[in-house]
């Protein structure tokens, strides 16, 4: 038990995608369940995904991943609901969050494992950072729940709060495990599923000469 769950935000109705965003198929299934199975094996006591737009069909794909789903009925209003929404599902031991997107696929679960690395080590906050640009996820430790949820607001989520509070950000380094590319239109997707066939290709290629 590592005492931290990981909270998916899945309640936007994905405006500049369409609409469906997290339906839509990527690698042959939708793009919310390559999010939740890069986040098999991840250290954390329980996945909490966050729906909104879309929340039944998101449901019936979520759960087959031992997830638990909440609702967040308020969101319209940003993001910074969804992230309000999941931190008062987590459970009552939880000693710490881990927030991640699920629009970003290819995070998964090495990045989290770092993630806990760090707040075992102490850090109260820990943020993924790529070519050292800070990114997602992001772990809070429970003892900052109050100062985030109440300078949230609207679509003003983490990224606000970890400008204000460098002083208790510890930077995690991701760039080897992860990558933070995000889903927002439809171009996006196809891109990001076009670099996922390279390197699978490439991996292939790798095996065959091994």
């Amino acid at each position: 038990m590592s005492g931290v769950s990981a909270i998916v935000l899945a309640a936007g109705a994905g405006s500049r995608f369409g609409g469906g965003k997290l339906l839509a198929p990527f690698g042959g299934r939708p793009l919310i369940e390559a999010t939740l199975r890069g986040l098999r094996g991840a250290p954390v006591d329980e996945i909490i995904v966050v729906v909104g737009a879309d929340g039944e069909r998101l449901r019936s794909i979520s759960t087959a991943y031992e997830t638990r789903i909440v609702e967040n009925p308020d969101w319209t209003e940003g993001m910074s609901t969804s992230v309000r929404a999941g931190l008062r599902a987590c459970a009552p031991d939880t000693r710490a969050a881990i927030v991640c997107l699920a629009d970003q696929p290819l995070v998964g679960a090495g990045a989290v494992e770092r993630l806990v690395e760090a707040f075992r080590r102490g850090a109260r906050v820990a943020v993924a950072t790529y070519g050292g640009e800070m990114r997602n996820p992001v772990l809070f430790a429970r003892g900052v729940w109050p100062l985030l949820l109440r300078e949230m607001s609207g679509d003003r989520g983490a990224r606000v709060f970890l400008k204000h509070h460098r002083s208790i950000v510890t930077e995690v380094s991701c760039d080897d495990v992860a990558d933070p590319a995000d889903v927002d239109t439809v171009e996006d997707l196809r891109r990001l599923e076009g670099d996922l066939k390279a390197c699978e290709r490439a991996r292939a290629i790798g095996q065959r000469r091994n």
